[in-house]
């Protein structure tokens, strides 16, 4: 038996493309009639890891984990949304994510679904896939706002301020500590919408409508949804 490669980034940026062009023409019986996002979603993260699973030495994680494929090496939670509203809900570790990113990779799927009433069989095509790196997963206003404070010469309380008007989710000590980090090291532009909840919102809408390329974030599949 062939022996399985190890997944590196490239790599796995690779298949993220064959996978997008191969499933845009595959019929889901099961998804015939579906609306649930998250029934989708998780049908077609399955998917992509079992197509992983069977090229490549890949650990693939649990959702106790938190991550899909947690090894140090890629690091990578995979979300699979829908292109009428693409976002997703992620775990909330701590209020630090919104301002200096989450800590780990994003692969974002976004799919436009179609059912065919003839065949009884829904179509995903896939018009947009992205590679977030870590450094930018944070909230883009905020990370862009912290920024241009830095710059400006802002200091803690100034900071502090912000981000309580922001209801960064943090008691004062450690939107302080938060503060005083943010002026040593200033966040990364960020290039996600989260918003605050119980778990972290996450909003894809300018990664999908991105035309420019980014360090840090590679466009696997560019929109383009059919005529």
């Amino acid at each position: 038996m062939e022996q399985k490669k190890e997944l590196t980034i490239k790599k796995l940026i690779e298949e993220a493309k064959k996978f997008c062009v191969e499933q845009s023409k595959f019929q889901h019986k099961e998804l015939y009639g579906v609306t649930d996002g998250k029934a989708v979603g998780t049908l077609i993260e399955q998917k992509f890891q079992k197509y992983l699973n069977e090229r490549y030495e890949v650990t693939v994680g649990s959702s106790a984990k938190g991550i899909d494929l947690p090894s140090d090496n890629i690091h990578t939670d995979i979300k699979v949304t829908s292109i009428k509203q693409p976002q997703s809900s992620c775990p909330f570790k701590d209020a630090k994510q919104k301002i200096f990113g989450l800590g780990y990779n994003l692969l974002v799927f976004v799919y436009d679904k179609a059912d065919d009433p003839n065949t009884k069989t829904a179509t995903l095509n896939f018009v947009s896939c992205s590679f977030v790196h870590k450094e930018r997963t944070a909230d883009y206003t905020t990370s862009f706002r912290l920024r241009e404070m830095v710059k400006d010469g802002a200091n803690e309380a100034d900071i502090v301020a912000y981000l309580q008007d922001k209801n960064i989710p943090a008691d004062e000590i450690t939107l302080n500590q938060i503060a005083e980090q943010i002026i040593q090291t200033p966040p990364e532009q960020g290039y996600l919408t989260i918003s605050n909840a119980l778990q972290w919102r996450l909003q894809y809408q300018r990664i999908v409508a991105l035309a420019n390329d980014i360090p840090g974030i590679e466009k696997i599949v560019s929109y383009n949804r059919p005529q």
